[in-house]
């Protein structure tokens, strides 16, 4: 029997991605099927370059071949980041994005512009293009963990190229003011530059624009949350009791403003001894995943104290470039794929039809 696209499409239509509950062919990620006598060939096109389940889907997709009499095949990878739907803001500031993340905390100290900037070069690194934003205009603090010391330039006088750095690229208000200068606004000014920084620099296309935004709730996080397209937010605890409280608030927040809390992890839950790898839960442990289970969203699990972390923000290296293979460096790449494969998640949720109730 000569084997036709149709026996190929129907093999790889028995393949669900783990993440959207939904087969590759429906999924639209089969692509390029080609036969010669009895090989195939075809492409899997991911929705992220992160896809933390690459080799879960390629197992699938093998068996399900060879299941329907296909021995000789020949799988090649491609991805290409889906835009989260239409629609969802009421002002399309960055039409170039494909998405937007919010990364919060419902106060300060825990570590979420470390988070911030080592998940957008986690995602770089996995191959995404991928942007930095530093929100919090009151304490920005990207342009030291960037090592970036030079003003971005303005080829028209009206918009702003974005600096480079570790494979990203980089805006803040830090960039624009002297370094030992104080910023003494109330909310509409404070909205009206945030505005500025996110219309009017060139980003480009994005695959993810990370924002970094200020702890609380306040003016900034308001205006964002409601101006930005934001395919989710990654919110930042540590395991303090106080923390943890203040985190809830945040997710609330996020929620009233109808953005999807995509997750929630847990920074410095240990601290790692540089000299006998000995782990102390200083600040407690396990706080964060039993509040995640309380809020029921995603648990993206705990980041470490390492002096790798805190010497590379200090030299503008972070660690997920300067030491990947360290224990940290790993988890913000296995953070990177988790926080990717819940965008893809959100994106395909809201994109699914709704059905009437005489349905």
């Amino acid at each position: 029997m000569t084997l036709t696209e149709r026996d190929v499409l129907n093999a790889m239509s028995t393949v669900i991605d783990p993440e959207l509950k939904v087969d590759l062919v429906k999924a639209g990620m089969v692509k390029d099927v080609k036969i010669d006598g009895g090989a195939v060939a075809l492409t899997i096109e991911l929705t992220t370059p992160a896809c933390p389940m690459k080799d879960q889907i390629q197992k699938d997709a093998e068996g399900a071949l060879r299941k329907a009499g296909i021995s000789t095949f020949n799988l090649t990878w491609s991805a290409k980041v889906r835009a989260a739907p239409a629609g969802v803001s009421k002002d399309q500031l960055l039409p170039g994005v494909k998405n937007v993340l919010l990364v919060g905390a419902g106060k300060g100290g825990v570590g979420k512009s470390t988070v911030s900037l080592n998940l957008a070069c986690a995602l770089a690194k996995l191959g995404a293009k991928v942007g930095l934003l530093d929100a919090d205009f009151y304490g920005p603090s990207i342009p030291i963990m960037t090592g970036l010391n030079k003003r971005p330039v303005s080829p028209d006088g009206k918009t702003l190229e974005p600096l480079e750095a570790h494979g990203i690229k980089v805006m803040s208000i830090g960039f624009l003011i002297e370094p030992d200068q104080a910023l003494v606004w109330r909310g509409p000014m404070l909205h009206g530059a945030l505005t500025q920084l996110v219309r009017d620099v060139r980003w480009g296309e994005l695959d993810y624009l990370v924002l970094d935004l200020p702890p609380g709730t306040g003016d900034v996080v308001l205006s964002m949350s409601q101006q930005v397209r934001a395919a989710g937010a990654v919110l930042v605890t540590t395991p303090q009791d106080v923390s943890l409280a203040d985190v809830v608030r945040a997710r609330q927040m996020f929620e009233k403003v109808h953005v999807p809390v995509l997750g929630l992890v847990e920074n410095m839950s240990q601290f790692i001894c540089p000299n006998c790898s000995h782990t102390t839960e200083i600040f407690s442990h396990g706080g964060g995943k039993k509040a995640a289970e309380l809020m029921g969203i995603s648990f993206f699990g705990e980041l470490p104290i390492e002096l790798a972390v805190r010497k590379g923000s200090d030299e503008g290296l972070p660690v997920v470039v300067g030491a990947p293979e360290s224990p940290v460096g790993k988890r913000f790449l296995e953070l990177a794929r988790a926080v990717a494969g819940r965008v893809s998640q959100e994106n395909h949720r809201v994109r699914l039809p709704v059905m009437s109730a005489a349905s």
